[in-house]
C-alpha cells in the first residue's frame, strides 16, 4: 500500500496538459499527491485525478464510484479517459473538507470520533449482497509476490468478524467532514469491495496517528461503536504494510 510519508498536499505542482485543457483548467489547483506520483486537482465545481502510467487503475475507481453513489455520498463521475501513458478521472466536487486539513487537523478529538462514525455509516449503507467486487483477505494475500509472506499471513489470518462493503483505503484523508464536524462524504474508492470490517477500521485508526499524532485511536473505535480487537488490528495492519 501507499506509504503515508509519500502522500500529501503537493507544493507547486503544475497541471499536465490534459488537465489544463479541461473547462476551468486554467484555474486548476493541485490538492493531493498520492504515493504513486498521481495528482488530484481542484477545478471550479469538479476535481480531476491524474495518473501517469498504469500503477493505479482509475477506470476501476470510476466503476466503483458509480455503483457506490447509489447508497452513499461519493463524488459523481463526470468522465474517465485513458491514453497510452496517462489516465484522467473527473468527478463533481462534493461538500466537505478532508479530515486531515484545517480546521479538522486542529481538532483531532472530534475528527477521530467523526471518522469512526463515518466509516460505520458507510458500512451500514452499502449492501454486501449487491456489491460486484470483493476485497477478501484470501485474494489480497494471493497477490503478494513473496511466497513466504503469503504463507505467513495465511497462517495468521484470524478470520472475518462481519462482512461489509469495505472502502479499501479508509485512511483519514479520504473522509470529508462538514461544518458540523460530521462525515459528509468519501473519496478514493479504487479498492472498494466486500471484506471484513476490520480491514478498513484497523487502517483508519492507524492513519489518525500519522495525521493527528498518538492517542486518538480509541476515539475512532468509539465513533464506530465497536471495541478494539487487538488480534485483527495487528493482522490487517500487517497485511496493509506487506502489500
Amino acid at each position: 500500500m501507499i506509504p503515508s510519508d509519500l502522500a500529501g498536499v503537493p507544493e507547486g505542482a503544475e497541471a499536465p496538459a490534459i488537465i489544463a485543457a479541461l473547462r476551468g483548467g486554467d484555474q486548476a489547483e493541485a490538492v493531493w499527491l498520492n504515493g504513486h506520483g498521481g495528482l488530484t486537482f481542484r477545478l471550479p465545481g469538479r476535481h480531476a485525478k491524474w495518473q501517469r502510467g498504469g500503477s493505479v487503475d482509475l477506470g476501476r475507481e470510476a466503476e466503483r464510484l458509480r455503483w457506490a453513489r447509489q447508497y452513499a455520498n461519493v463524488p459523481p463521475v463526470v468522465s474517465f479517459t485513458a491514453g497510452d501513458d496517462e489516465q484522467l478521472l473527473v468527478t463533481e466536487t462534493i461538500a466537505g473538507t478532508s479530515a486531515v486539513l484545517d480546521p479538522w487537523s486542529g481538532r483531532p478529538h472530534g475528527a477521530a470520533r467523526a471518522l469512526g462514525a463515518g466509516l460505520r455509516a458507510f458500512h451500514d449503507a452499502l449492501p454486501v449482497a449487491d456489491c460486484p467486487w470483493t476485497w477478501s483477505t484470501d485474494e489480497r494475500i494471493a497477490t503478494l509476490a513473496d511466497p513466504a509472506e503469503r504463507k505467513r499471513l495465511a497462517a495468521a489470518d484470524p478470520g472475518a468478524t462481519r462482512l461489509v462493503v469495505c472502502r479499501g483505503d479508509a485512511c483519514a484523508p479520504n473522509t470529508l467532514l462538514g461544518l458540523d464536524g460530521e462525515a459528509t462524504g468519501h473519496v478514493d474508492l479504487g479498492d472498494l469491495g466486500v471484506g471484513d470490517l476490520w480491514a478498513d477500521l484497523a487502517v483508519l485508526a492507524m492513519s489518525v496517528t500519522w495525521n493527528y499524532g498518538e492517542g486518538y485511536e480509541d476515539l475512532v473505535y468509539a465513533g464506530c461503536g465497536i471495541d478494539a480487537d487487538p488480534t485483527r488490528i495487528a493482522f490487517y495492519r500487517d497485511l496493509w504494510h506487506t502489500e
